[in-house]
């Protein structure tokens, strides 16, 4: 299948996904979930059993495009609510994934790029790549992502990173739980094939199960945790604060919150 926002290249039994926007710091459009739904549906059906994530340039994903954020600033709140949902399916289909999923963090992974990124089994970063969730100081609702975070790192962490914003480097995002391992940028997609051998020696149907497995545990409680956020989410884009942070970002000037 032919894809305008990402390549995918298969090697034997590894699979890699390269997201492939490096002019636009591999932001997330909605082409590009179009794009990433289809390659995860391609490498689930192909007898690979590894999936590799990277990112091409100098970004592994910046967040939301750019072009994307304009068209919100217009949309109803049945478009909103339906925007919610397509990024809620994405982060589903990552943490679902039914083969082990590596993320080679190339450098920056923002907002949506960090729950990209993250959301793989193992994330193997450079030091120089910076993660965090600064949806709180433009006025949006890390809605969507909480609900995977509270999962991956204590929750008194997640609170940090989603209540101040804050943007950490890859030592901390170690520290935190986020990123498994950090690689040079010469050793990155090394480390990640050699990982992905270590996988390989493993019994490929007790990795399936195994996967399956923990994600049952998880999957009834998460999904209606899901359907609260997404809602949370697409409600906060009808308020003051939501516009006016998407205008001071588009306008690159500070925003100028009014009485709560």
């Amino acid at each position: 299948m032919a894809y305008t926002t990402l390549n995918l290249e298969f090697s034997g039994e590894i699979a890699t996904i390269t997201l492939n926007r490096p002019e636009k710091r591999n932001a997330i459009s909605a082409g590009m979930i179009a794009d990433l739904m289809a390659a995860f549906a391609e490498v689930e059906a192909n007898p690979a059993q590894i999936l590799i994530l990277t990112g091409a340039g100098k970004a592994f994903c910046s967040g939301m495009d750019l072009d994307a954020l304009k068209a919100v600033a217009t949309q109803s709140p049945t478009e909103h609510l339906e925007d919610s949902r397509r990024t809620a399916r994405l982060y589903r289909r990552i943490w679902s994934f039914p083969k082990p999923t590596i993320a080679a963090v190339n450098g920056p992974a923002i907002a949506g790029g960090c729950g990209i990124a993250t959301l793989c089994d193992f994330t193997i970063s450079v030091p120089g790549a910076q993660f965090g969730y600064p949806e709180v100081r433009i006025g949006f609702l890390p809605a969507v992502v909480s609900v995977f975070l509270v999962r991956q790192i204590s929750e008194k962490h997640a609170r940090d990173l989603l209540l101040t914003g804050r943007i950490v480097d890859a030592g901390e995002a170690f520290r935190l739980g986020l990123v498994t391992q950090i690689a040079t940028e010469e050793e990155l997609m090394p480390a990640a094939h050699s990982l992905a051998a270590q996988l390989l020696e493993c019994s490929p149907v007790s990795l399936l199960k195994t996967k399956k497995l923990l994600c049952n545990f998880a999957a009834p409680e998460l999904d209606r945790e899901l359907e609260l956020a997404t809602a949370e989410g697409a409600q906060m884009r009808s308020t003051a604060d939501f516009r006016e942070g998407l205008a001071s970002f588009l306008e690159k000037r500070p925003p100028r919150w009014g009485p709560k």
